[in-house]
């Protein structure tokens, strides 16, 4: 029974242009049945969703927004090689999504698709928009011409999705005729070698795979080597060639469209252009833009505290039930201590998540996103960066994890692996409350030039971390080679009103991967981190254990919970996370720390606020930890046994901070990393290189402010 399914199940790969409602019509088709994966040997996510009725299941994947079959980034080598089936299974069927009101750009694409032979129905979308433009489209010349069947749909408001529905479940796909006949441009005998080694059915199949032999990081060895020697055997230029195709197909795309598209005059101006001339103004238009994120930037922080308390005020409730239902022991302390908060430390991302894609897909939709891109593209690119790292960078400033995932839209792999690695030196709001408590330490509550002088200080953090991304951007741009070139190809869409349903269905989807995938390995470090924070030698921890109680039978009872207090820390000190804060002690002696610091250094790898929760608890400080003003008198009384100073004076605090400025000290940070680049690699790499470049200006900072 189960091989009868999993014959009928087909493959129906959606493509098309990007901003032409290609995803639109995948949400449409597939609801919540979706799952994200990724293509064997590639970096960039797949996509993939369910539709069936009773007879038929139809699996649909969803490939990157593309303008081309030509190598000139990652979306056109994913499309490449699912097409040919050498990502996964061929598809069976191929859904192409055509712009009605551009079908001049979106036949180039369309064109090479129909000639690669596999059975094709046309999409033509966004009816609607071309018939306001005066864009008539004929169906039945257009079918007549092609030999695809036809669809016209506005997929914003659900029209023609009952046909293209419809046509799936009756499998009316065709193979169309040949569009683009090569003879003239490739050699017949080169086209036959290749069809012949490699079992292909069409010519330009053939000229695919010679095209990106040279791109193709995944194909094997022998393969790029034996059709390298036939560009040089039958003395072909891949350029040349590429040239000559595109001229050839824009000929056939011009006379086809002459037949089958008729146009009205346009209307002098609209509302689009109106906007534009504000929004895209050379001088204003930054200006709005930076307004917008700014309160973008202030909703997510304000929309986002409310659940984010729920959540965490729901995880320790949670934790204490467990901590008082089942037996004491060490399984029930893992669970409350360490399972329970580890989860917790990924559930509480998702309100920032949730709210910072919805914003994002707010502005994708109404296709001022687009705008943005193109504004930021000439800002971004001296530093090595692209238009799109604008939205990523941002996004940082509230949480590296959304703002590093968000990096998937630029199409470059050099500039987005660039915006990858530095986008964690933006100072998000989990360093705030080092920098708050830190600052009310050391910096006087003084006027200058009209200012407050703490926040003085905090906006000289945020500039500190903006000019290290900047400039850690540069130097990747001078060390990371790639062959891809660098262009920025983006429509600007007309101005529309966002559909809800599909900014809700993103919300949930980027929330959904991030627990999934990021979760797995933050649950893992946080059962590490409990596991070194409760053991330690039991020579050690019994001898701590046998002091304190010999202090409990002699004290009377008000006095017991200070002791409690006190030997939490000596026992923390016996375990094994306190012996490693021992053993690194010398290390981060000349960045002005002690062993406690040393230890709120490594407990802060979970979270960098887990620094001001570790350090109340290290220093036996009462009180509510949470309350800020309670842990800053408390640690401004702390002395250094062995020098009589202050422990947070202020050559430490800004040491301090300068670290956790530039640190690598977040380990979900650390996971998004590993997953948006599926390797270990750079994670590791980018780690080392900050926390050694932290290390550097945190020594720094110190001998300048001590001496």
């Amino acid at each position: 029974m189960e091989a009868l399914i999993a014959k009928q199940t087909k493959t129906i790969a959606i493509i098309g242009n990007p901003n032409v409602g290609k995803s639109s019509i995948f949400n449409q088709l597939t609801g919540l049945k979706q799952k994200v994966g990724n293509y064997p040997g590639i970096t960039v996510d797949k996509t993939v969703g369910a539709l069936k009725n009773k007879e038929k299941q139809f699996h649909i994947l969803d490939l990157p927004g593309t303008y081309s079959l030509y190598p000139k980034s990652e979306d056109e080598l994913i499309a490449h090689r699912v097409l040919s089936g050498k990502a996964d299974a061929k598809p069976d069927y191929i859904l192409m999504v055509l712009d009605a009101c551009n079908l001049e750009r979106s036949f180039l694409l369309a064109s090479q698709v129909m000639d690669l032979g596999i059975p094709v129905a046309l999409v033509v979308n966004m009816k609607d928009l071309a018939e306001k433009k005066g864009i008539k489209v004929n169906t039945f010349k257009l079918f007549r011409e092609t030999g695809a069947p036809i669809i016209l749909t506005d997929a914003r408001k659900n029209d023609g999705m009952d046909q293209i529905k419809s046509m799936i479940f009756e499998e009316k796909f065709a193979a169309p005729k040949t569009f683009l006949n090569l003879d003239g441009l490739l050699p017949q005998d080169l086209s036959g070698k290749i069809k012949s080694r490699f079992s292909l059915e069409t010519d330009y199949q053939a000229f695919q795979y010679l095209v990106f032999a040279g791109y193709d990081l995944t194909a094997p060895a022998a393969d790029k080597v034996w059709l390298t020697r036939q560009l040089v055997e039958f003395d072909c230029d891949i350029r040349s060639l590429q040239i000559a195709e595109t001229n050839a197909r824009n000929k056939e795309i011009e006379l086809l469209l002459e037949k089958v598209v008729s146009k009205d005059p346009l209307p002098q101006r609209n509302l689009t252009q109106k906007l534009d001339n504000f929004l895209m103004h050379p001088v204003m238009g930054y200006f709005f833009f930076l307004a917008l994120m700014l309160l973008i930037f202030q909703a997510i922080f304000a929309w986002a505290e409310v659940p984010m308390d729920l959540i965490d005020e729901g995880f320790a409730m949670v934790g204490s039930w467990i901590a008082e239902t089942l037996p004491s022991g060490a399984f029930t302390d893992l669970i409350a201590e360490g399972i329970i908060p580890g989860i917790g430390g990924v559930v509480i991302f998702i309100p920032q998540i949730a709210l910072l894609f919805g914003f994002l897909a707010f502005l994708e939709d109404t296709g001022y996103m687009s705008r943005v891109v193109y504004l930021m593209d000439r800002v971004m690119r001296p530093f090595g960066l692209h238009g799109k790292s604008v939205v990523p960078l941002i996004s940082g400033m509230a949480c590296a994890i959304p703002g590093i995932m968000a990096s998937r839209s630029i199409s470059n792999s050099k500039e987005r692996l660039i915006t990858i690695l530095v986008t964690p030196w933006m100072s998000c709001s989990a360093r705030l409350p080092v920098y708050i408590i830190l600052i009310g330490l050391t910096v006087p509550d003084d006027l200058v030039w009209g200012m407050n002088l703490q926040a003085i200080v905090l906006l000289a953090m945020y500039l500190l971390s903006i000019g290290a991304t900047l400039g850690g951007a540069f130097l990747l741009k001078l060390f990371l080679k790639t062959n891809e070139q660098s262009y920025l190809l983006t429509d600007l869409p007309v101005y529309r009103m966002p559909r809800w349903k599909a900014v809700l269905l993103t919300m949930f989807h980027k929330s959904k991967v991030f627990v999934l995938e990021a979760g797995k390995v933050i649950l893992s470090i946080s059962i590490v981190l409990w596991i070194l924070a409760s053991y330690g030698p039991s020579n050690l921890m019994d001898a701590v254990e046998q002091e304190k109680e010999t202090a409990l039978a002699q004290a009377d009872e008000a006095e017991s919970g200070e002791i409690e207090e006190i030997y939490a820390s000596k026992e923390l000190e016996a375990s094994y996370i306190g012996i490693l804060g021992k053993s690194i002690e010398p290390v981060i002696r000349p960045l002005g720390y002690d062993w406690k610091i040393g230890i709120a250094l490594i407990t802060s790898f979970a979270a960098r606020e887990v620094f001001v929760g570790t350090i109340a608890t290290i220093y036996s400080v009462g009180g509510d930890p949470e309350n800020d003003l309670t842990i800053r008198e408390k640690l401004a009384r702390e002395v250094d046994p062995e020098t009589g100073e202050k422990v947070f004076n202020k050559a430490t605090a800004f040491s301090l901070m300068v670290f956790y400025a530039f640190a690598m000290q977040c380990m979900s940070t650390l996971a998004i990393v590993y997953r948006e680049t599926k390797t270990w690699k750079w994670p590791v790499l980018q780690t080392i290189f900050m926390t050694g470049f932290a290390y550097l200006a945190a020594f720094i900072t110190y001998q300048i402010f001590s001496s």
